[in-house]
């Protein structure tokens, strides 16, 4: 039938023809290429990022006990090897040198190595120090056993916001808050138990001590496993699978950041896995970040180093703080735990909130002016207002997890956390390093806690004005 037939093609002249193979062969040569699916876009198992995140939570509990069981047994240590008050301050000012030192290692390492693996061998030096310090019987080797644990405890630091960005970018603000509620949560258990541990294990400060090599050694299981795994974090295709251990962390940003960095208001990383790999990608091609010329970045540093001379003074000093003023031993190491045991809700609250602002100045503010209250009823009342100092000194120190929190949203990718992780810490513990020598020295030669006391609140204005000069809605990308 008429509509049924259809009309023959007209042969087009060969010049025509030629015209049109060639245009199509240009516009196919255009055209993608067709994406293959793979069972690697799938992502990791369930059950390896649950391992990881019990790796997380294992390792956060073990980056404190090696620093505040000390606190709580600073006196009789002194006694048992004959140090002063000076050398006293120079021990609890050991623990931001070796960050400062060994922290500086860490991306290196995890480049090397991968990430996965130098937490794992960070675990086991934090074992083997605490197990053999307390028994050498000399200042110097109690020193160097100290430096071996808190070069485990400093790389796992630095790493921590590295695995957090790699495996879990559209998490990082709930993953943060989750591995810092396990920090304060070991920082107030070893302050606590520790004298009483040490009671019941027949009153010798030196069992009390290395009883927390066994939390340590209790984190390394988990990492074992991901030392040998090569499943590519999610997002990330098997062409930049990382070549050794999980989680390896690359200074250029190939192996970790496979999400975008924290969005100011979201604080949480971009869902989008192409997106994010569109964005490593990128960076990979981009020159090296110069972050010295960023003032978010030294704004970063200067409060990540002023609110860490303010917590190891905390911890080094506190309970000698409180016994000094008549409290008991065991009440003094339980009023530090009631400060550090202020961070396990606030290090998951004060995350989340930050990352749904766009500038956190004003929490900067509100725990450095709860800081100085805190210390101001330290110098005024230290016995008769004891349980409300350590509260309010507890809700100042919840700086860290704020400052952690920042350092996944002052950088658009994993490459530049990497870089922003390492620089703002390394540089904070530096800066860090006199605080607690120098209360040592005011302490010894005044006789008394005025001095050293009014150094700490005194302190609490810089790191107020640092932070919310870090806390400002931008990137090192924009600076750099």
């Amino acid at each position: 039938m008429p509509h049924d037939e259809t009309p023959a093609p007209t042969q087009a002249p060969p010049q025509t023809q030629t015209l049109n193979r060639s245009s199509a062969g240009s516009s196919a040569a255009r055209l993608p290429a067709p994406r293959l699916p793979g069972p690697v876009d799938a992502g990791p198992a369930p059950w390896l990022l649950r391992l990881i995140a019990v790796g997380l939570v294992l390792a956060a509990l073990n980056l404190r006990p090696a620093i505040t069981s000390l606190g709580a047994l600073l006196e009789e240590v002194r006694e048992g090897l004959h140090m002063s008050g000076s050398v006293a301050g120079l021990l609890t000012s050991v623990p931001p040198l070796c960050f400062a030192v060994f922290g500086v290692m860490a991306p290196r390492l995890a480049r090397r190595f991968g990430a996965g693996t130098v937490v794992c061998a960070g675990m086991a030096a934090i074992a083997a120090g605490l197990a053999i310090r307390p028994y050498i019987g000399s200042t110097a080797g109690f020193l160097a056993a100290s430096a071996l644990a808190l070069m485990g405890i400093a790389v796992s630091n630095i790493l921590m916001p590295v695995i957090v960005k790699r495996w879990f970018p559209d998490r990082v603000g709930t993953m943060t808050g989750l591995y810092s509620m396990a920090l304060a949560l070991g920082t107030a258990l070893a302050a606590a138990v520790t004298v009483p541990l040490t009671g019941a294990l027949g009153g010798n400060w030196q069992s009390g001590l290395a009883v927390w090599a066994v939390l340590a050694a209790l984190a390394v299981l988990p990492w074992i496993v991901l030392v040998r795994d090569r499943t590519p974090a999610p997002g990330q295709s098997a062409a930049v699978r990382p070549g050794r251990g999980s989680g390896a962390a690359s200074a250029s940003g190939a192996a970790e950041g496979s999400g975008e960095g924290s969005g100011p208001a979201s604080g949480s990383a971009s869902g989008s896995a192409s997106a994010s790999g569109a964005a490593d990608a990128r960076s990979s091609d981009a020159p090296a970040l110069r972050i010295t010329r960023s003032r978010t970045a030294w704004g970063l540093a200067c409060f990540f180093g002023l609110q860490a001379t303010a917590a190891y003074i905390t911890m080094g000093w506190m309970p000698q703080i409180f016994r000094d003023a008549g409290v008991p031993a065991g009440t003094a190491g339980v009023l530090l735990a009631v400060t550090m045991a202020m961070g396990v809700p606030l290090a998951f609250v004060i995350p989340r909130v930050a990352g749904r602002l766009r500038q956190q100045g004003p929490i900067v503010v509100v725990l450095g002016l709860c800081g100085l209250i805190g210390y101001t009823g330290l110098y005024l009342a230290p016995a008769a207002g004891a349980w409300a100092w350590a509260l309010l000194l507890g809700v100042a120190n919840c700086a860290f997890p704020l400052a952690l929190t920042m350092i996944g949203m002052r950088s658009r990718t994993g490459a530049g956390v990497v870089r922003l992780s390492a620089f703002a810490q390394s540089t904070g513990y530096l800066l860090s390093i006199p605080g607690p020598l120098l209360v040592g020295v005011l302490y010894q030669h005044s006789g008394g806690w005025g001095l050293p006391i009014a150094l700490m609140a005194g302190l609490m204005i810089p790191q107020m004005v640092a932070g919310v000069l870090a806390g400002r809605d931008r990137t090192i990308e924009d600076e750099c």
